[in-house]
């Protein structure tokens, strides 16, 4: 199983200077490749494979205005064109959106295989550095000396901040005991999510409580003449607070993911499209900010990981305007009704407890008649809750003693 570690780093004077200039050659290569494929797709026609953006590496360093791409390490320039090639891929597959340019500004990285590093008795040596790199060990269970990395990346957040991360092979981890107890989840924006056992996790809105502060630090940005020193430090300041809410907000959902893993075997939810959702101009930002897609991407890989299972259900499930006692389906339901009267057995339900008590037995019900539901990404396939038709119609009550 492949995992990773990553860590700060304190690089001195010389080695930042080395790798602000990687940095920097990463940048041009990309973004000359980048723009080299898009002439060339416009005037030829023609797709670009992985070995003709090398040979035009390979020609780009032959030239005397681009000589000093060869003062750097070549390893994490091929692996810059790896990643574009890998980017093109997913966009062609509609994985992943269309590859673009790099920003000077942004988040710089730079990735090393084992030729572009050396890696003894914990300590690291990039290429073209003659001493090692200083970082922060924080796992005090694991030795870093027995660590084995395949891949190093080197990474510079926009405020300033520097990290490594180990990329490691490791034995996968014997699965968790029993836990007893099923679990659907039901997201939404006033609760992150409602479990069918009526528990509901708040949500801690990280956005908006730094909300104010944030466009403080960027009206003073926006003051700023550009170019000056005092707009790289107002920048810096904007960058972390981004930083901050983006700390919390993993934070919590790690947090959430592991107990929801550790506490249950069967984990329900559905195939929500987030990218559909965020189209809402209204609900974007209040969407965004709660980190749904992370959210489930954490969940598939702990529940890999610990032996559990989780099943995705499709999002066209129509989970909060189905009677969860009789089965009774509303033919219309708003969103601002909270809480809503069967009109056939007359239960009262909450609108997101009632949505998790049905995205449960969807659920259970796809995996007793063995469907594959587990839709990575877009949901393209209908899972097998919509095969099975509901016993009642839409506006129709069930008939109750013989009526």
């Amino acid at each position: 199983m492949r995992t990773a570690y990553k860590c700060r780093i304190y690089p001195d004077p010389e080695q930042v200077s080395v790798l602000n200039r990687t940095f920097g050659c990463i940048r041009v290569v990309w973004n000359r490749t980048l723009a080299w494929r898009q002439a060339r797709y416009r005037t030829e026609q023609a797709s670009t494979s992985y070995a003709q953006a090398s040979a035009y590496l390979t020609a780009m360093k032959a030239t005397d205005d681009l000589g000093w791409l060869n003062e750097v390490s070549s390893v994490p320039l091929q692996q810059a064109l790896r990643h574009q090639q890998a980017a093109f891929s997913g966009f062609f597959a509609g994985r992943a959106s269309y590859a673009r340019y790099k920003s000077r500004t942004g988040r710089q990285c730079a990735e090393y295989t084992r030729s572009g590093f050396r890696y003894r008795d914990g300590q690291l040596f990039l290429a073209k550095m003659s001493t090692p790199l200083a970082f922060n060990w924080s796992w005090p269970d694991l030795d870093p000396a027995s660590l084995d990395p395949s891949t190093v990346t080197v990474s510079r957040d926009p405020c300033g901040r520097w990290y490594v991360s180990f990329a490691v092979d490791v034995p996968a981890p014997a699965p968790l005991p029993p836990a007893g107890a099923v679990a659907g989840l039901d997201l939404g924006i006033k609760d992150f999510a409602v479990t069918s056992v009526g528990r509901k996790i708040a949500n801690p809105r990280h956005l908006a409580r730094r909300e104010r502060s944030l466009a403080r630090y960027q009206r003073r940005l926006a003051r700023c003449q550009q170019g000056s020193a005092n707009r790289a430090k107002a920048r810096a300041k904007v960058a972390r607070a981004h930083r901050k809410v983006r700390a919390s907000r993993a934070d919590f959902l790690h947090r959430t993911s592991a107990r929801l893993v550790r506490d249950h075997d069967v984990i329900v939810i559905e195939d929500l499209n987030v990218s559909g959702m965020v189209r809402n101009r209204s609900l974007a930002k209040a969407i965004s900010d709660c980190g749904w897609g992370e959210f489930r991407r954490q969940l598939e890989y702990k529940a890999a990981r610990a032996g559990r299972q989780l099943i995705v259900i499709d999002r066209f499930y129509p989970s909060s305007k189905t009677c969860s006692a009789c089965g009774h389906l509303l033919a219309e339901l708003s969103l601002s009704a909270r809480a809503w009267v069967c009109p056939s057995c007359g239960t009262r339900h909450d609108r997101d407890v009632n949505a998790a008590k049905n995205i449960l037995a969807a659920g259970l019900a796809v995996t007793a008649c063995g469907a594959d539901v587990r839709h990575p990404g877009t949901s393209r396939v209908r899972s097998a809750v919509k095969q099975e038709p509901r016993p009642v119609r839409a506006g129709i009550p069930v008939l109750q003693g013989g009526e």
